[in-house]
């Protein structure tokens, strides 16, 4: 039988854990006759008793590993650890809030034995799902793929399966310090399918992609695949510096028609705020680069695991 391994990114998910395992559980053992599972809980450093829970799930579940990290490092942080130490032919990685609904890793397996290394979901939103949800997300995805090389389909979720295959090179070779594996996944290539599902109201807990974070996350994806906003930086100042060109020739000609220069102490003001606000802007985007540079250059470790909880076996 082959092994599979599912990858759970766990942070301050104490309430839903419980319920989360027994679906997950339930879908998996309806295919125990075809494959071998581990189960692989990776826990960001919670505010709540997540690492409790996921103790007394690998008392109960001897298919259960608990990774328990030293400290917060994010979402995209502990899937990669999750791939680093997972063991099985194919990775699922997962949500475990019950958005990422568990009913669908049967067609995620099936595409893999198809031939697929990657197995991309896309998320399509129940109607009870709020506007502003949706709308947040359709943002993130157009300023994505306007501002990237990289298209990466509306609705694409950190839901998906990949083989040993692309494991290993995430594992051996895509040792980013801020990684953008939705993005990552798709420059890599490899053979991909498609699999859609709808996506449930959160019944437990709170959502941890706010807009701050959505906005923080798609600058980590456009800084990590597009030199675009430096580009557009370059022309903007290419564009101030022609500007300032024409407004002084017509200043030079209004003085040789008129016989004296024009009034311009507002327009002068206004347009020394909009020189000083635009600096500062294309200063922030060059700084936004070598923040990500100063992360690569330090080469510190991507996660470090604190404890390791292993199910004991029956």
């Amino acid at each position: 039988m082959k092994k599979i391994s599912v990858v759970l990114p766990v942070y301050n998910e104490q309430e839903g854990l419980p319920a989360f395992h027994q679906a997950l559980r339930q879908v998996l053992d309806g295919l125990a006759d075809r494959y071998e599972f581990e189960i692989l809980y990776v826990l960001d450093r919670s505010r709540d008793d997540s690492i409790g829970v996921v103790r007394q799930l690998a008392a109960a579940d001897p298919s259960v590993t608990g990774l328990h990290l030293s400290r917060r490092f994010g979402h995209q942080l502990s899937l990669l650890a999750g791939i680093d130490h997972s063991q099985g032919e194919a990775v699922i990685m997962m949500d475990c809030d019950l958005q990422h609904p568990p009913e669908v890793i049967p067609e995620l397996l099936d595409r893999f034995e198809q031939g697929h290394d990657i197995v991309q979901t896309i998320r399509r939103y129940d109607r009870r799902v709020g506007f502003l949800k949706r709308m947040t997300s359709r943002f993130f995805y157009r300023l994505q793929n306007t501002l990237s090389p990289i298209e990466i389909q509306e609705g694409a979720a950190d839901f998906r399966l990949i083989s040993r295959k692309v494991a290993n090179v995430f594992h051996d070779e895509i040792r980013e310090q801020n990684p953008f594996l939705r993005g990552l996944f798709r420059w890599v290539g490899y053979n991909t399918a498609i699999v859609y599902f709808v996506s449930p109201p959160r019944v437990v807990g709170e959502t941890k992609y706010r807009l701050a974070q959505l906005l923080t996350f798609s600058i980590a994806g456009i800084t990590s695949f597009s030199k675009l906003p430096l580009r557009i930086s370059s022309l903007l100042g290419m564009a101030m510096s022609f500007a300032s060109l024409l407004y002084g020739l017509f200043i030079v000609a209004a003085y040789f028609i008129a016989g004296s220069l024009p009034r311009g102490y507002t327009s002068l003001i206004v347009a020394m705020l909009f020189i000083g606000g635009l600096q500062l802007v294309v200063l922030g985007v060059i700084g936004e680069y070598l923040g990500e540079i100063f992360d690569e250059v330090k080469r510190r470790p991507l996660y470090i695991v604190d404890e390791i909880v292993k199910g004991q076996p029956k």
